[in-house]
């Protein structure tokens, strides 16, 4: 383990001389208590990494170019980055503007924050974190200067400044926090050393090799000179961490696995498996084997290993369609069934061995010629002149004589 070194002085002092150092160079600059909370939001997103004067003509073409803040939210962002060209990265204010507004439209469908200040300071710092798309630079602004909140906004410039006078680690440059700096700036001068470290910043994004820059560094900590890039390289820029999953998120994979393990099936299948493989044999199964590795000839297997088998089921019946007739193009035949249509507007018959034959039943008495035979009965010759069919239902002629018959001698019959 590394020893420290008893020249190099702590975090307190560095805040301590730092902030008198700056301070002597820079002037504090107040914010502006006129304006409402949605303002001071939009006004924070053009002032990360940038300069007061170039934020605040930024922020005054904003308002004068568009309508409202409505034709801002629709806006492409490449069109809203022509309008801030005095910022040293307008595609990125251009973006926070624009997923800014966004998000207070869709939380309140009109375009104040107002009541984030109704309530206590946590309560309206949640309201700004709920908004998708919000630096924390914008948050921690408008806390300390809207909300009257202890709080020190620090962008990339203000970290990269703490970084080079040692006062910030390796570990939290590269995450982009730096918790505890309240504590070591009092509240009553909490936003004037908020003021000064931000145009230190600004000057360290726009110009890091300047004369200026390596003077104040050297006037703060002047034992810290290993973190400073060489001439003409810039800061390496940082190396987030992966980012661990919230407790929402982990609450909600839990409860995805909580679930899957209650409708897995018991038994050996309840071991988890990747998809598509059978899982590791239990432990013991297979040939008996040495310590070497060698299995012992004559030996006694163990169990079984469990193995996904396949669907090994019969396949689904598939039933053969039935042959159609083909049908031939010929000439009408007399006699044989009712004539089609042929596929180019002639007619086709169906060939002789498909049409079926009705069966004739020749009684004694039929003729074949259609006329009566000479010794046939009356009444069936007067049946066929008269065209009557004797079918289901339907009395025959001795029977409709035999009824008729019946019902005049129950007429005849006198009343008892």
């Amino acid at each position: 383990m590394k020893a420290p070194n008893p020249k190099q002085p702590g975090r307190p002092q560095l805040i301590i001389k730092m902030q008198k150092v700056l301070k002597s160079h820079y002037k504090p600059i107040a914010p502006n208590t006129n304006r409402s909370v949605l303002e001071q939001v939009l006004f924070a997103c053009c002032l990360e990494n940038a300069p007061y004067d170039s934020a605040e003509k930024a922020f005054a073409r904003l308002s004068e170019s568009y309508f409202d803040l409505n034709e801002v939210r629709v806006t492409t962002v490449a069109e809203l980055a022509e309008s801030l060209v005095e910022l040293p990265d307008p595609p990125r204010a251009a973006l926070a503007l624009r997923r800014v507004l966004q998000g207070v439209f869709e939380s309140t469908y009109s375009f104040s924050l107002e009541h984030a200040k109704k309530y206590s300071i946590a309560h309206g710092i949640k309201t700004l974190e709920h908004l998708h798309g919000i630096p924390p630079f914008v948050t921690a602004f408008v806390s300390s200067t809207a909300l009257g909140g202890h709080y020190v906004p620090l962008d990339l410039g203000a970290i990269s400044a703490l970084y080079l006078t040692g006062i910030v680690t390796q570990q939290e440059y590269d995450a982009q926090k730096v918790l505890g700096i309240e504590r070591l700036v009092s509240k009553k001068a909490g936003q004037e050393f908020g003021s000064v470290l931000h145009q230190f910043g600004a000057d360290c994004v726009r110009n890091l090799h300047g004369s200026a820059v390596k003077k104040l560094l050297q006037a703060i900590n002047p034992v810290e000179k290993t973190r400073f890039p060489k001439r003409g390289e810039p800061l390496a820029a940082p190396n987030p961490p992966p980012q661990t999953p919230s407790r929402e998120n982990q609450k909600a994979t839990e409860a995805a696995q909580a679930a899957a393990d209650e409708l897995r099936p018991a038994g050996p299948q309840a071991a988890a498996r990747p998809p598509g493989k059978t899982p590791l044999p239990p432990p013991g199964s297979g040939p008996k084997r040495t310590a070497d590795g060698k299995p012992i000839v004559g030996g006694k297997t163990g169990p079984k290993p469990f193995v996904v088998k396949p669907n090994m089921g019969k396949p689904p019946a598939v039933k053969q369609p039935a042959v159609l007739p083909v049908f031939e193009k010929s000439a009408p035949v007399k006699g044989r069934g009712a004539p089609l249509r042929g596929e180019a507007g002639g007619t086709a018959r169906l060939p002789k061995a498909a049409v079926p034959k009705r069966p004739v039943t020749k009684s004694a008495n039929a003729n074949t010629s259609g006329t009566p035979k000479r010794g046939a009965p009356k009444d069936q010759n007067k049946l066929k002149k008269s065209g009557n069919k004797i079918g289901p239902g339907k009395l025959k002629p001795a029977e409709k004589s035999s009824a008729k018959r019946h019902s005049i001698q129950l007429a005849k019959r006198k009343p008892r």
